[in-house]
């Protein structure tokens, strides 16, 4: 497991955050409904050349939880820049995936942030996106939140295993629930979901260009976000240049993390 013990005051509320290894500066962004313990297989192994820092975003992990916070898109990529202006980083290299990479997106086409490299994993970047799901949270976030504790977990464990391709472990399943589990983890994760808006995705689609120092990795038996998409957002920022990884889900960290990890040591 990842280690987080520092926490980093961003708008009055707390940001896990750890770093490990030592080199040039890598920033890990996770996407949702996970954590950073995403790249608990991967960070060890790129601590050899980097120094690697992570975090988890508002409202998710062990950063803050409440009622009524934002923790949508629209927050998120401000809080990047607020931790690269803490770490004082400035063109750091930067892996993320799925909402993590909306949140470097963002923080690239509206706040000006430039990167060494993004490497860029199953983004959630262009429409549409949000499952029938989502969308019905979205309608009904107060009765999800108010349903009894083993109907939440029976539904969480289910819909994080729709993740993977392949089938996930214990240790990889109860690692991305317990964030999400008890009175406040359970009514934090379907208001991230009720907070899921396209709007957010739309507002910098339209500025999408050919990107320098990109590379964008797509499982290609991604059921949360096809691959048809991928390609679509290769053709826009990429010049179409798209690694594609047989036998991968959307969350690739589990299903192919060695693809993950050559393409940063390669």
């Amino acid at each position: 497991m990842l280690n987080l013990p520092n926490r980093f005051h961003f708008e009055g509320q707390k940001v896990a955050w750890g770093v490990i290894g030592e080199g040039t500066p890598l920033v890990l962004i996770h996407g949702t409904p996970f954590s950073s313990q995403v790249w608990r297989k991967i960070a060890p192994l790129l601590a050899g050349k980097f120094k690697v820092y992570f975090f988890d975003l508002l409202g998710y992990g062990l950063s803050e939880k409440s009622d009524h916070q934002n923790v949508s898109l629209e927050v998120q990529n401000r809080l990047l820049v607020a931790l690269l202006n803490e770490w004082g980083l400035v063109t750091p290299e930067v892996l993320c995936h799925d909402f993590g990479g909306a949140t470097a997106l963002r923080a690239y086409y509206l706040n000006g942030i430039r990167y060494a490299k993004l490497t860029i994993i199953d983004p959630v970047a262009i429409a549409p996106w949000g499952s029938p799901f989502v969308q019905h949270v979205r309608k009904h976030e107060a009765a999800f939140s108010g349903l009894p504790e083993f109907a939440h977990n029976a539904l969480l464990a289910e819909y994080l295993k729709t993740s993977a391709y392949s089938e996930l472990t214990k240790e990889a399943l109860d690692v991305y629930m317990a964030p999400w589990q008890g009175k406040e983890g359970q009514a934090a994760f379907y208001h991230q979901i009720a907070q899921m808006d396209q709007a957010y995705t739309d507002e910098i689609e339209n500025l999408y260009e050919p990107m320098a120092n990109i590379q964008l990795l797509w499982g290609e038996k991604d059921e949360w976000i096809p691959l048809s998409q991928g390609k679509r957002f290769a053709h826009m920022v990429s010049q179409n240049q798209l690694t594609l990884v047989p036998h991968s889900g959307h969350l690739m960290q589990e299903d192919a993390p060695e693809a993950i990890i050559a393409a940063l040591l390669l």
